[in-house]
Formats: C-alpha cells, sequence, structure tokens
C-alpha cells in the first residue's frame, strides 16, 4: 500500500521533538500594532520557479497564516536562480538590497553567503542551511550575532547515515560514489564524514562533482563506467532541485541510491533527511518577528529535529534490490 504526501509523513510514529526553541507565535499585538503597514520581503531563490513551487508555496502560506496578505500589507521580490550558477546570486541579493527590502529570505550556505556580502544592515533571514556555525554564518546558536539568523541542520551526519542505509539495504556492497557539487563550500565537510564512514563500512568511495545540472548525465555514465553500484547524493540546492532527473538517471542505471526524502518520492531507493516544505512554511515565524521589532542578533537559531525516512519499494523490485525489514521498520513511508 503506497503512502504518500508531506501531510501524512510528518504524522507518522517517527515525529521528533520538531523545531528546537519553539515556533511561539510572535505577540499578536505586535503585528496589530503594524497591521496597515506595507512590509516588502526579498526572496533570493537559488531554483527556478516550477522547480521550487511546492517550498516557496509553503512559505507563503506559513506567512498568510501569520497574517500576512500579498498586494494588501505584502509584497515579495522575488530573484530566482536559473541554471544553478551560483556566481550570479551575488547581482540578485545586490538588486534585493537596492529595492530596500525589509528583509531577505534565502537558504543554503551560497544563498546566505551572498546575502550577507551585500547588506550588513537589512536582516536575512535563512530557511534551512547546513551547519551556519561551521560555515561561519552565525557566531552561535544561541546569539547568532550580525543580521542573520534561521534554521540550520547538519548536513555532514545526513549525508553519513545515507551512505550507511545503503550499506544496510546491500549488505554485499563494496563500492559507493558520492553525487556533490565543488562550488558549494558546504560539501567539504560532507565529504569529509562520508569518508570516515566508508572507511568503517569497508567501502572505496568514488567522488562525482556536478557543477550544473547539465552535468549530471555524464557523472552517472562515469559512475556505470567504474562499476559503482550505489551513490549517495548530497544537499546542494542545485541537487535538490533537480531531483527527478537524478533519480531517473539512478533507475535508469539501477543503481542503489539515497538522497533527501524528496529523492525517494521522485522514484529514488530511499530518502533521509529532513522535510523541506515543513522548514520553509516555519521561515515565516522568523520574518514576522524581525517585521514585529526582533533583531536577528538576538533570535536564536533554531535546529531542525526532525527527520523522515522514505523507502521505495517500487525502485527496489525494478533495480533487484531486497531491502531487508529492520529498515522498513524503520521507515515513515513506504512506497510500493
Amino acid at each position: 500500500m503506497a503512502r504518500s504526501g508531506w501531510g501524512v509523513i510528518l504524522m507518522r510514529r517517527r515525529e521528533f521533538v520538531g523545531l528546537l526553541g519553539g515556533a511561539a507565535a510572535w505577540p499578536l499585538a505586535a503585528r496589530a500594532q503594524q497591521a496597515n503597514k506595507l512590509y516588502r520581503i526579498g526572496y533570493l531563490s537559488l531554483g527556478s520557479p516550477a522547480a521550487e513551487a511546492s517550498r516557496f508555496n509553503a512559505f507563503r502560506a506559513g506567512l498568510a497564516a501569520l497574517g500576512y496578505v500579498e498586494g494588501k500589507n505584502l509584497v515579495i521580490e522575488t530573484r530566482w536562480l536559473e541554471g544553478g550558477k551560483y556566481d550570479q546570486l551575488a547581482e540578485m541579493a545586490a538588486e534585493l538590497v537596492d529595492l530596500k527590502v525589509d528583509v531577505i529570505v534565502t537558504y543554503s550556505t551560497p544563498g546566505v553567503s551572498a546575502a550577507r556580502r551585500a547588506t550588513t544592515t537589512i536582516p536575512i533571514v535563512f530557511l534551512t542551511v547546513g551547519d551556519a556555525i561551521a560555515m561561519g554564518l552565525v557566531s552561535s546558536l544561541a546569539r547568532p550575532g550580525g543580521n542573520v539568523t534561521g534554521t540550520t541542520y547538519f548536513t555532514p551526519e545526513l549525508a553519513a547515515k545515507r551512505l550507511e542505509f545503503l550499506k544496510e539495504a546491500m549488505p554485499s556492497l563494496a563500492r559507493a560514489g558520492v553525487l556533490f557539487n565543488p562550488i558549494n563550500p558546504a560539501s567539504e565537510p560532507v565529504l569529509s564524514a562520508l569518508r570516515l564512514t566508508a572507511q568503517s563500512l569497508k567501502l572505496e568511495l568514488s567522488e562525482f562533482p556536478v557543477r550544473e545540472a547539465t552535468d549530471q548525465e555524464s557523472a552517472f555514465a562515469t559512475m556505470a563506467a567504474k562499476s559503482v553500484r550505489a551513490l549517495v547524493i548530497t544537499e546542494d540546492p542545485m541537487l535538490i532541485l533537480n531531483t527527478e532527473a537524478s533519480a531517473k538517471l539512478a533507475l535508469q542505471y539501477r543503481f542503489s541510491s539515497c538522497g533527501f526524502p524528496e529523492f525517494a518520492l521522485a522514484g529514488g531507493l530511499v530518502g533521509y533527511g529532513i522535510a523541506f516544505p515543513d522548514m520553509w512554511r516555519h521561515g515565516a515565524t522568523f520574518v514576522d518577528k524581525i517585521l514585529a521589532g526582533a533583531k536577528p542578533a538576538e533570535l536564536p537559531v533554531e535546529q531542525a529535529a526532525k527527520f523522515v525516512t522514505i523507502v521505495n519499494l517500487k525502485t527496489a523490485k525494478a533495480i533487484g534490490v531486497e531491502v531487508p525489514t529492520s529498515l522498513l521498520l524503520r521507515a515513515d513511508e513506504v512506497i510500493e
């Protein structure tokens, strides 16, 4: 029996504590005092409107639930990155600064870094970012300092867990690959964690850089030529927003694969990580607090503590992998 949909996933038995620090609503009185003001939010995206529709709509829904009505008391200025070329982010961020938006909303290390370079005064909210402290984006979780705050999670640990899932699904696995974007500075700590995990699992790990979406086909062909049987997809906006292409190629080459939850929904074997639409919706609470007068430097960075595991049995059958019961029992969703 197939079970799908984020609403269903997030109600499953393995819901964790939620977001540390809580999402307590900012006092209604604070918002009511400024109900007649028109706010301008700058949304700096690392993807296209089509690829990011579910997440962007979740963010807008979060704002609507807090009383913001687009066209009435809210304008969202969007800048979309087409093609995944991160060097364009600086210009896009500068455009939002020139518009004098009240808050810039973005995500990932490249996005936040571009926004920080563009302004030190306009508040910046990151919807998700991997290990904000290690990447030098904030001073601490409790007191981030500067003009940046939001929600973080630990991408090296997520990637390592994905490799463990693959080994569990294929006990005889001897060689695995990892798909990553070398342009993203967050990739190196992720690769370091994967190398250590591969060593402990007695796996040979091959690394395949993908700078643009169009590089994926050649990367998969190279994996096949090197007899790679399984791969991990790392957390990078360009890769995340091209999930369907990755899943299709993994199925074409009959690779066991593990990526973010959406990857399994698109046809990958296993998905593990945070529920991105949930994080986007939650990001609206940071924006709300800042618009009501809170300073980013004093708004604690929250840590994602809710993780989702999805196993695609339909894909497992197609590539000839028998997923062990131990993994199926831990899954939040099984697609058949």
